[in-house]
């Protein structure tokens, strides 16, 4: 979509729509629509497969960024232990909540990584490690993403626990 001059842009989140009550790990595209001035989220994977109902331009809440998760997680609103991989029993919580909402940082930021790659301090995240110092952090970077102002992001991805290290980048 970009080569052909469309704004576009990857998010990482969880999608809702998979099995009732879950949220799992899952990325999709946004692209700007001018005419309507919103962004409009697209499950390109299952388009055509019946999974949702309008693939092409998902509901509100079909699919929550990780940040969109993360806030809905601190605000007692949804259940960590339900939101995180298929089929796996250790990867979910507020963990991978966390891990997502810094992939889709990167993204945001132009630099969409791999669903597994960890940098900075997801490891410790994912190893119950980060503290409550680490979650405020990731308060900010919800926040900063759902606010979507493209010079708060470029700051915050200078953080040296959001941004991407040179030796995962090409």
């Amino acid at each position: 979509m970009r080569a052909r001059g469309v704004a576009a842009r990857a998010r990482c989140g969880v999608g809702t729509y998979f099995a009732e009550g879950r949220g799992l790990d899952h990325w999709i595209t946004e692209y700007w629509h001018a005419a309507e001035a919103r962004w409009v989220r697209v499950d390109t994977e299952h388009l055509g497969s019946g999974c949702v109902e309008h693939p092409e331009d998902l509901a509100p809440g079909e699919f929550l960024t990780g940040g969109e998760a993360w806030i809905r997680y601190r605000e007692g609103r949804l259940d960590p232990d339900l939101f995180g991989l298929a089929g796996t029993e250790h990867a979910g919580g507020p963990h991978e909540i966390s891990g997502n909402a810094v992939r889709d940082l990167a993204a945001l930021c132009k630099r969409e990584m791999l669903p597994w790659a960890e940098w900075g301090r997801m490891t410790e995240a994912y190893e119950g490690r980060a503290g409550p110092g680490y979650d405020r952090r990731i308060d900010l970077l919800a926040a900063t993403c759902a606010a979507n102002e493209p010079r708060a992001l470029a700051r915050l991805f200078t953080d040296p626990h959001f941004a991407v290290p040179p030796h995962l980048t090409p």
